[in-house]
């Protein structure tokens, strides 16, 4: 009897690509496990980048990777007319269809309290009340479980941000901050770009040049918490020239000084582990007050399913897509799943399509793995994806590339 697939074969077959019983082999299975669970309370890629990237008219019909689905949430601020959002994490799944639910049947003060603050024991009974029976059954399944005695639920009553493999992890940062010294509030309360860089050069670089975080970076496992899985970790090495500490220093150093703190939501995620308080900026487009009547309206015309991109590509219909966002993924990929994934995206564009993708890496991937019968049909535009790539406040990575269907 043939057995189907669960998620964990799925983002296996992600990101294996060595033999079971080496080191990576046995690295690319642990992060693969990780992977099931919520890694990301907040996606990692600038929604404002990818929107200006993609130049969307209203009634587009989107496809993309729900990551922590905030994205997905802003990308309602252009009036598509379909988002089809697409994840192998379970988790990821359960939290972007409670976005949906709540941007339905909340008020906006209710919906920024519950994934804006998301830290107040009422989200708990806003969440019972108002959004338990709205949910499908395995959605409200995954919310009412509970976790080492507690409902998981109530993660929005503790500092949601805090949690998932990517909230633990700099949990792990600031812990190790405040062991060597180093604390945020004076980069927080910046009051200018020159105030920034100057807390950068005479605290973090500091830092970051210490031994013990020389000795980590080292090491494959310590990035795993940033979701950077084995193959995409030596693509960083590779930029530094067999070092990743000077990649990930310079990463630092764009997130903390490129942008005004008070506009960057990221920045304050990283370093105050929350939203800047009043400060509408500081926010993700979706919970940004003047977006909510855009966000609340369209919210119907997002699908999140728990599938692989490629079988969902499958079965839509040729020519029936007017952008793609495929977040980093592609780096976890061989060259079998990246032909297979560019054969669907390009049946499925419409004339113009856009993709936009990000990579550990400085390099674009595809050239030379991408069948050229069919990346040949499309334009890589290198000035837009150098803008995007200087506009992406998240500072996570190494490069930033739009595609356009030519032909």
């Amino acid at each position: 009897m043939t057995r189907t697939p669960d998620v964990a074969d799925q983002m296996g077959a992600s990101v294996h690509r060595a033999r079971t019983r080496d080191l990576t082999g046995v690295l690319e299975r642990l992060f693969a496990r990780l992977f099931t669970g919520l890694v990301y309370p907040q996606i990692w890629e600038d929604p404002v980048a990818d929107m200006s990237a993609l130049h969307l008219a209203p009634g587009a019909d989107m496809f993309c990777i729900a990551s922590g689905g905030c994205n997905v949430m802003s990308y309602l601020t252009l009036r598509p007319g379909t988002i089809t959002a697409v994840d192998l994490s379970p988790a990821h799944v359960a939290l972007g269809r409670l976005k949906i639910a709540a941007a339905q049947h909340l008020t906006q003060g209710q919906f920024l309290a519950f994934f804006g603050h998301a830290d107040r024991a009422a989200n708990v009974d806003i969440y019972d009340r108002v959004l338990a029976g709205r949910l499908d059954p395995r959605t409200r399944a995954f919310w009412d479980a509970r976790v080492i005695g507690r409902r998981r639920i109530s993660m929005f009553a503790r500092g949601f941000y805090r949690f998932g493999v990517l909230g633990r992890f700099l949990s792990l940062l600031h812990f190790a901050s405040r062991v060597g010294g180093l604390n945020y509030a004076p980069l927080l309360a910046a009051p200018d770009m020159d105030a920034q860089r100057r807390f950068f050069d005479t605290r973090i670089a500091p830092l970051l040049d210490s031994a013990p975080v020389r000795w980590m970076a080292q090491r494959r496992v310590s990035l795993f918490g940033l979701g950077i899985p084995p193959a995409q970790y030596d693509k960083l090495a590779r930029d530094g020239g067999g070092d990743v500490l000077p990649v990930l220093k310079e990463r630092v150093r764009k997130l903390s000084c490129d942008f005004p703190i008070a506009e960057n939501y990221f920045a304050w995620q990283a370093f105050g582990r929350r939203y800047a308080p009043d400060a509408t900026a500081s926010l993700p487009p979706y919970l940004q007050p003047q977006h909510f009547d855009a966000i609340a309206t369209g919210a119907a015309r997002v699908t999140v399913l728990n599938r692989a991109m490629t079988d969902v590509l499958q079965d839509r219909d040729a020519a029936s897509l007017d952008a793609f966002v495929l977040l980093d993924a592609q780096d976890w990929m061989d060259d079998g799943q990246l032909n297979a994934l560019w054969d669907q995206i390009t049946r499925t564009a419409r004339p113009g399509a856009r993709v936009i993708f990000r990579t550990g890496g400085a390099d674009d991937i595809l050239p030379g793995r991408v069948a050229p019968a069919v990346l040949g049909r499309w334009q890589r535009d290198a000035a837009a994806s150098a803008t995007g790539f200087a506009e992406d406040r998240a500072a996570i990575y190494g490069g930033f590339h739009l595609y356009r269907l030519e032909r």
